[in-house]
């Protein structure tokens, strides 16, 4: 299938749940989503099972995973799953392809590796201002392909960068970098919107994170404000 066709799968097909996510904070339901002979596994978050955050908007997970998958496939990355916002039998949520990963990759050294993927991955953890970039949010594929997930406490309109990617800090962004930067705040100030899933302030610091990021030419470093690493941080 191509990406339309699975697009329209994930979008239209009979949703059915037949697991759960034991370790995950919130209600993450495993399920495959079907139309006559087309199937396809994905993870399915239901708004409803949303535990409530101090920091956070209630309700508002599901659709900070969704901007997170415009904002990575406007950029050309393709760090997010496909993923969509859709009614499921537990109300309406976020459905996201499931990724088989590579398991013979070790996780626990993968991630401190200095590698292109992984530093596209921090990159874009520091533009969507991910609060938990954990270990076990990799997914690389036997392709070589490296997806992250769990996107849901993202686009804060504080700085609380939190990431176990800090092997680039301070190093100075290529020039590559800062055009694709600037062509996506090009995007977001043209034709990606973003206001129906993030609020208005949330948008506004998307846009200021973007335009420092081009003003100092650097890659982030740690928070002296904060843990700058997620607990656990796998």
């Amino acid at each position: 299938m191509v990406i339309d066709d699975r697009l329209e799968l994930m979008s239209r097909g009979e949703l059915v749940v037949t697991g759960r996510l034991i370790d995950a904070s919130n209600a993450t339901l495993y399920a495959t989503v079907g139309d006559g002979d087309k199937s396809m596994a994905c993870i399915y978050k239901p708004i409803a099972g949303e535990r409530p955050l101090w920091d956070f908007h209630d309700g508002s997970l599901a659709h900070r995973e969704y901007a997170a998958y415009l904002v990575s496939s406007a950029m050309g990355f393709d760090l997010v799953p496909l993923t969509i916002l859709r009614q499921g039998p537990f109300g309406e949520g976020m459905v996201q392809e499931w990724i088989d990963i590579d398991e013979s990759v070790d996780l626990a050294a993968f991630f401190s590796l200095d590698l292109a993927p992984l530093r596209t991955m921090a990159l874009f953890d520091a533009i969507i201002n991910n609060t938990d970039r954990k270990i076990g949010h990799l997914l690389p594929t036997k392709s070589g392909k490296l997806y992250g997930c769990d996107h849901g406490v993202t686009f804060h309109r504080e700085d609380k960068l939190r990431t176990v990617l800090w092997q680039w800090s301070g190093d100075r962004l290529t020039d590559s970098e800062i055009e694709l930067i600037k062509k996506t705040l090009a995007v977001l100030s043209t034709t990606l919107d973003l206001s129906p899933y993030l609020h208005s302030e949330e948008i506004t610091a998307l846009h200021q994170r973007l335009e420092r990021l081009i003003e100092t030419a650097l890659m982030p470093v740690p928070s002296t404000d904060w843990p700058p690493i997620p607990w656990p941080a796998f």
